[in-house]
Formats: C-alpha cells, sequence, structure tokens
C-alpha cells in the first residue's frame, strides 16, 4: 500500500512529532504527576479521539483544496517545516511546563479538546500522512492502524515520566536538558520536511 521509503519516513515523523513537548503531551505528564500512571493511562484515548478527528477532517480538507490549488500542498510542507523550527527554538529556550500544569485535574474532556486543537494534528495532516490515506479507505485505515500503534506507547510513556517526576526515581533528570536534546531532534526533523518538498 505504501512504499518501504514511505512508511519508514511516515513511522519516524509520527513518533517524533507525537514525542516532542507539547500541550497533549504537557497534560499527560501533569496527569500522571497529579492522580498516578492507572488513574491517568486511559487519557491516551482521549489524545487518540482528538488527533484522529483533528488529523481526518485537516486531511480530507487539504486533499479536496489541493484539486484547486495544486501549490497549497507544497506550500503547507513548507509552513509545517517552519513551524517546527519555530517550535524547537522555543522549546531551547522554554523551561519545561509539566511542574506548573500539574496543580490542576485533567480529564478526558480537557486532553481531547487540548488534542483536537493541537497544531500537531494539521501537520500530521498536511506534511506527515502520506496523500494516499485521504484519498482511499484502506490506506487510511492503515496510515490510522499505524499512527495508533504508534500514540498509545508513547502517550503512556508522558503519562509515566509524569508520574515518575513525583518520585525519586527521575531526580538526576535535567528536564531543561531533555528539552534541549529534543528541540535539536525537532530541528533536524524541520530540515527533512523541507528537504521533501524541494527534492
Amino acid at each position: 500500500m505504501f512504499s518501504a521509503a514511505a512508511t519508514g519516513l511516515f513511522i519516524a515523523g509520527i513518533a517524533v512529532v507525537l514525542a516532542m513537548p507539547g500541550p497533549t503531551n504537557t497534560l499527560l505528564a501533569a496527569a500522571g504527576l497529579r492522580q498516578g500512571f492507572k488513574r491517568s493511562a486511559r487519557l491516551t484515548g482521549a489524545e487518540l479521539a482528538g488527533y484522529l478527528v483533528s488529523i481526518t477532517a485537516w486531511g480530507r480538507f487539504l486533499g479536496e483544496a489541493a484539486q484547486v490549488l495544486p501549490w497549497l500542498p507544497g506550500v503547507v510542507r513548507v509552513a509545517s517545516s517552519l513551524y517546527i523550527a519555530w517550535l524547537a527554538w522555543r522549546m531551547w529556550r522554554a523551561a519545561t511546563a509539566v511542574p506548573s500544569a500539574a496543580r490542576q485535574l485533567i480529564g478526558m474532556r480537557t486532553l481531547f479538546v487540548a488534542t483536537l486543537l493541537n497544531p500537531k494534528g494539521i501537520l500530521f495532516a498536511s506534511a506527515i500522512f502520506p496523500a494516499p490515506a485521504f484519498q482511499s479507505l484502506p490506506a487510511y485505515l492503515a496510515a490510522m492502524g499505524i499512527f495508533t500503534l504508534l500514540l498509545v506507547p508513547i502517550g503512556l510513556m508522558w503519562v509515566l515520566f509524569g508520574a515518575a517526576l513525583g518520585g525519586e526515581k527521575l531526580k538526576w533528570i535535567d528536564p531543561a536538558k531533555m528539552q534541549r536534546g529534543a528541540s535539536i531532534v525537532l530541528g533536524l526533523f524541520s530540515v527533512t520536511l523541507a528537504w521533501s518538498v524541494f527534492r
């Protein structure tokens, strides 16, 4: 259905973007910190639902718009790569927001809405998901299956990370260094994404 190279790039893109800090992951980690792993693990279901709605809506819209404006997907990919570069720069400069976000209780609705409005949705739809995923049902189901298989463990890892921050196990971790390391990975992904438009 997808070539091996396209599938590899797709998996790598999903993993990098899902793993990077952002509003949804901050909420997942904060929930783990405040409510514990067992009570917060179910929030990955709300994350998945939010992304499914967002990616599907953006993917269908961009697919239809591209028939009238064939240059639109390339422009959106370049814009997405610039957004990722900006996000990488912002991550480099910003301190982690997990401790401050942990003061509020996080429920399914909160996480669903935060994910639905997360800019990563349009990034997935416009630049990471293969175009055929929005043109045929089998390709869509295959792409969403891969996405789901990656989202659940990555989301659970963010919850576990937050829960571990509340204990003594991760006191040695420097959140600023972790965030800067993630920003470097994000910056490299931005370059790769921009290169794919012009190659």
